[in-house]
């Protein structure tokens, strides 16, 4: 595996909360260890405004966040992935591109906020549940001693955070 900074990907089907969000949140908590990207299968265009309004709240930076295929991440000259996250169960099921760099995958399913019905204090809270959900795993990924770890390791402890949940194991 590379020196830092290792370069992440989150992908979701339309890229605009799930995956938006983890890429906000690795950018700040693994400044200088990592880099991160996120991307989806079937970009929406456009980020989530509740997604944008709870970065915010957070004091995590929004300029640049964009809503973008993960066509850009396999094309010539993108960077090389360490490690590819699927955040929805969608993106998880669907055939994706080679990666260039041959990432360490895992999937880490988050309950769509967007899709919560309900009003706009349904919406905030799925987003804050999504959020705790992604701060959580980011956390105890970026806390893993990748140096000291081989490849079955990393892939097994990934895929063990990748099942912690809300309010526990």
């Amino acid at each position: 595996m590379r020196t830092s900074p290792l370069n992440v990907l989150f992908l979701c089907t339309g890229n605009s909360a799930r995956s938006i969000l983890a890429e906000a949140i690795l950018n700040e908590s693994g400044r200088g260890r990592f880099r991160a990207f996120s991307a989806g299968s079937h970009p929406a265009g456009k980020v989530n405004p509740y997604a944008i309004e709870l970065l915010r709240t957070q004091r995590l930076d929004t300029a640049g966040l964009r809503s973008k295929s993960w066509d850009e991440f396999a094309a010539a000259g993108a960077p090389q992935l360490d490690f590819v996250f699927t955040v929805c169960d969608n993106a998880a099921g669907e055939l994706c591109p080679l990666w260039p760099g041959a990432p360490v995958t895992a999937h880490w399913g988050v309950a769509d906020p967007a899709a919560v019905a309900g009003g706009e204090d349904a919406m905030h809270k799925a987003f804050a549940q999504a959020f705790i959900l992604l701060q959580r795993r980011i956390s105890l990924f970026a806390s893993l001693p990748l140096a000291k770890l081989d490849a079955i390791a990393i892939k097994s402890e990934l895929d063990r955070i990748g099942r912690l949940r809300e309010t526990g194991e």
